[in-house]
């Protein structure tokens, strides 16, 4: 716990500290900004000390999800995984820091949507004519 608590603030700030210096870099000269793969895993467009509530979308429906291809499917997969991984990283460095999660709706949301998009998956896999295909589907639905 103690480790979580001394990575996680260490990396959060490290991730911080890296936006701040390449923002400021940024606006100071015309230098190009270096992407740091950890802010990928923190909502750092918003600050914790706005009042305005952010009020954020819905889960996808699966009437919605039957319309789009097996390649957008599998898109949106990766992004709702990669929406998740934030939000619970997010979650836990607040936790550590004995600090409330903001909107703990939303992992719910990407959850259902995650769920749905495995339906419609299995779904569509289940109609496939063809066995060793429909076999070869529904193997990479369940690695999902």
């Amino acid at each position: 716990m103690f480790l979580t608590r001394v990575f996680g603030r260490t990396l959060f700030a490290a991730a911080r500290s890296e936006a701040s210096a390449a923002g400021a870099a940024a606006s100071s000269s015309s230098t190009t900004y270096k992407h740091n793969p950890l802010e990928e895993f923190f909502d750092t467009t918003r600050s914790p000390d706005d009042d305005k509530p952010v009020v954020y979308g819905r889960s996808w429906k699966a009437p919605e999800l039957r319309l789009k291809s097996w390649d957008d499917l599998n898109k949106l997969w990766y992004v709702l995984l990669k929406e998740k991984n934030m939000l619970m990283t997010q979650r836990q460095m607040l936790h550590a820091q004995n600090l409330r999660f903001p909107n703990p709706e939303r992992i719910p949301k990407v959850r259902k949507s995650m769920c749905r998009i495995k339906q419609v998956l299995t779904e569509r896999a289940i109609e496939e004519a063809d066995p060793r295909r429909s076999a070869e589907m529904k193997r990479m639905i369940n690695a999902l």
